[in-house]
């Protein structure tokens, strides 16, 4: 029942109408505001408000000598839609702008990375080789929920490369319904589990969305609503993931949800030591000079890419530290943290 819309524009045509001599546009006010409770009278039925503006018309109409015939004033024009600056309407399925617009100033952003044996780069910008093998969280917070899955590299091996990746983006009501992408070596859709390619029906669904680089090999996930873009790769027989976050986002979890190798890194009892995989020089200086074509600072990644080859014998290792490096200096917010030397 919309009797108050009307009972406020006759009090909004009124307002100024005071003294002798205007009775001519109270009358005409009386008759818009007569023709307004007409049009809401299906829906105003049982309404007491209704029925005391109708029995008020009636009554000020005869005060005022008013005949029910006659002009009526034109509908008071719709207040202006809100400045698009202002938080109303502004898109809160895009977190960058609406982070600027209640802070002032751009929000932080993290970077952490798992590739070849694997080879974790935490948001915390330590790094770290692991075996863990079988299904260990990369990331557990409110918003996104990421299980890698390794198996050993080779027969034997106490390396173990990522083979599995299931990436889950919890329900956000405004923007997405919860989507769940799952990759596993042969098979990097370019879409979530359902078939969808975007976060859904919901107004925001749009600000999830999966862009395929490269069939096959390099599948890019961005989810604006959280301020994040998650990178996922194929080289040879093993997965990499690299996600840039905002900060807000990264550390959005309860000391229940502790075990985060993107956070905290593998457990020590899970940590291996490069330097045990290069005892024999023919294969590690074969490895150094192939890692050396694609990664000619010898930081973590060229390490990393020595360690994977001579380890696996595979030299696909060398395009995965090579994916990892290039992720890294698309996401790193400091590009004086892109090199990490140990």
């Amino acid at each position: 029942c919309k009797i108050l819309r009307c009972n406020s524009e006759y009090v909004a045509a009124t307002l100024h109408l005071r003294g002798g001599g205007r009775a001519a546009a109270f009358c005409t006010a009386l008759r818009s505001y007569a023709h307004c409770t007409r049009r809401t009278a299906r829906t105003c039925r049982g309404d007491l408000t209704f029925h005391s503006a109708v029995q008020g018309i009636e009554d000020l109409m005869i005060q005022h000598n008013c005949s029910k015939e006659g002009p009526t004033s034109p509908p008071r024009p719709r207040p202006p839609a809100p400045n698009h600056q202002g938080f109303e309407s502004l898109d809160i399925c895009n977190y960058e702008k609406s982070f600027l617009y209640k802070h002032g100033q751009l929000p932080s952003y993290q970077h952490c990375a798992a590739f070849g044996d694997p080879h974790i780069r935490t948001f915390h910008d330590d790094f770290y080789t692991c075996r863990v093998e079988g299904s260990w969280p990369l990331l557990d917070n409110d918003y996104l929920f990421v299980q890698a899955t390794s198996s050993p590299v080779a027969k034997g091996s106490n390396a173990t490369v990522t083979s599995k990746l299931t990436i889950i983006f919890k329900n956000m009501k405004e923007c997405i319904d919860q989507k769940v992408y799952q990759a596993e070596i042969d098979n990097l859709p370019a879409a979530f589990e359902d078939g969808s390619v975007n976060g859904g029906e919901r107004p925001g669904g749009s600000s999830l969305a999966i862009r395929e680089h490269s069939p096959g090999q390099h599948v890019e996930i961005r989810a604006e609503y959280i301020g994040t873009t998650i990178a996922v790769r194929q080289a040879g027989r093993q997965l990499s993931f690299a996600i840039r976050a905002a900060e807000e986002v990264a550390q959005a979890f309860t000391e229940e949800q502790d075990l985060q190798l993107c956070v905290g890194g593998c457990p020590r009892s899970q940590r291996i030591s490069r330097s045990q995989c290069c005892r024999g020089r023919a294969a590690a200086d074969a490895a150094r000079a192939l890692c050396k074509e694609l990664l000619p600072v010898e930081d973590v990644y060229f390490q990393s890419c020595v360690f994977d080859v001579v380890t696996s014998g595979d030299i696909n290792f060398t395009i995965a530290a090579r994916g990892a490096l290039e992720d890294a200096r698309v996401f790193l917010p400091n590009a004086e943290k892109l090199h990490i030397f140990q």
